[in-house]
């Protein structure tokens, strides 16, 4: 019993930490190559893509998504889509789509132009299954060597444990003062059952 509630343990530590890292915001310091919109038919990692933009066509099977191209101070590049969340999941409530692809095309490196630039995203990317990360927002940046501290996570996360911590005691102190008492009083009358059915079948 012991091993399974472990194991139940586990599998919600890992499927609440995977969603934290997928969902929260990251951000990578990268110069821009290119920007382009390819026509994506969406299959069974079709949960890994937001919705249609505002206005679009819903429930469609295929459909134009803008996607931005970078490189990363060590030489290797990253792809990000670009698309709009709504107000759905996550809820970074984006609707600037446009917007940010025309300013990834202001940030283009050109020729003799060092521009370094830091995107803010959330998401995996998966070249197994095609998964993209999401742009958010992109801003400009010193240099590839600049660093940035994650302000927003770090709240977050912190905010979360208090949360969690005082929701844990509480439920171990009502656990203490309500259920362990029950519990107990419960075997103790089944200690008394089993002791009058002990002695009635052994005719004390």
């Amino acid at each position: 019993m012991v091993y399974v509630r472990w194991f139940f343990r586990i599998i919600v530590f890992v499927v609440v930490a995977a969603t934290l890292h997928y969902t929260l915001p990251q951000r990578d310091i990268v110069q821009i190559l290119n920007t382009e919109v390819r026509r994506v038919d969406f299959g069974a990692n079709s949960i890994f893509w937001a919705n249609s933009g505002a206005g679009d066509a819903v429930d469609t099977v295929n459909r134009d998504v803008l996607f931005i191209e970078a490189q990363r101070p060590n030489g290797s590049t990253s792809v990000y889509r670009n698309e709009d969340t709504g107000w759905g999941w996550p809820p970074y409530f984006k609707f600037d789509t446009a917007d940010l692809q025309a300013r990834a095309r202001v940030f283009i490196t050109g020729t003799g132009e060092d521009q370094w630039v830091a995107i803010r995203h959330y998401g995996w990317r998966s070249q197994l299954f095609s998964i993209f990360p999401n742009a958010v927002s992109i801003d400009p940046v010193e240099g590839p060597d600049v660093r940035l501290i994650p302000w927003f996570n770090i709240i977050f996360l912190t905010l979360g444990g208090i949360l969690w911590l005082s929701l844990w005691r509480l439920w171990r102190n009502f656990r203490s003062h309500r259920i362990d008492p029950l519990v107990d009083d419960l075997d103790a009358r089944g200690d008394r059952a089993r002791g009058r059915i002990s002695r009635w079948f052994s005719g004390r």
